[in-house]
């Protein structure tokens, strides 16, 4: 009987994990804290029809600027490396992607590390921006949890850890104007990597490439276009 029961409360269990799929959007309870709000924020595809939460300020037109304050993306909260996920994965997901931002941003803006050394007179947005965390979940499963900045390993059975996973990569950013302080851009997105063989596999900042690859080509198409779309809206 007490056999029978530890069966039905297994089977429940992963029941319950199992259903639906992985989401591609972060979800609330895995908001970091690092935008000062996340009031606004609407789910809407990327240029390259990826899913994104993000708002945009009404009339928000790229081409009103010159400048861009930005020196890198932070990891925030402060990371909390561990076997999956080391401290050098975490610095070298930083530079490749700060580096990427910055090189995309150059073909349009002048960039600079610091709002107060844009010249005088120039139109200056401000962006902050954070890798807030890094994650595998199994493949065809809900993920009920996340660590900032650390790779999540959740225990559902002996074998759940042979599952193919999904690498997932947390981002949030927000843009100022540097001559108002309001926000002009809030976005928060999850960004999906190379699929790990099983949960003993760790994640490196290759497992990223294609996919930062995939985030700048959004980031310069938004930038270039003619126009901000509607909050909420691509």
């Amino acid at each position: 009987m007490k056999g029978s029961r530890i069966i039905l409360i297994g089977v429940g269990l992963s029941g319950i994990l199992l259903f639906g799929c992985t989401s591609k959007v972060t979800k609330e309870d895995q908001y970091s804290g690092f935008l000062p709000s996340y009031e606004g924020l609407q789910q809407t595809v990327s240029a390259n029809g990826q899913p994104v939460m993000r708002w945009v300020a009404e009339g928000f037109d790229p081409d009103a600027y010159d400048t861009v304050a930005f020196e890198q993306l932070e990891l925030y909260p402060a990371p909390h490396p561990n076997e999956r996920v080391n401290l050098q994965t975490l610095r070298e997901l930083q530079s490749v992607m700060s580096s990427s931002v910055r090189n995309v941003l150059a073909q349009k803006y002048q960039t600079l590390p610091r709002a107060d050394a844009a010249p005088a007179n120039s139109r200056t947005l401000v962006l902050n921006a954070a890798i807030t965390g890094v994650s595998a979940s199994n493949e065809g499963m809900q993920w009920y949890e996340i660590l900032p900045v650390t790779a999540v390993a959740g225990v559902v059975s002996s074998a759940a850890g042979y599952r193919d996973q999904n690498t997932e990569l947390y981002v949030e950013a927000y843009v100022v104007d540097a001559t108002t302080g309001q926000p002009v851009i809030k976005v928060v997105r999850k960004v999906l990597g190379e699929t790990l063989k099983d949960s003993h596999q760790a994640i490196t900042a290759n497992d990223f490439k294609l996919a930062i690859k995939g985030l700048a080509a959004d980031v310069n198409a938004f930038v270039h276009s003619r126009s901000s779309p509607a909050p909420g809206h691509n």
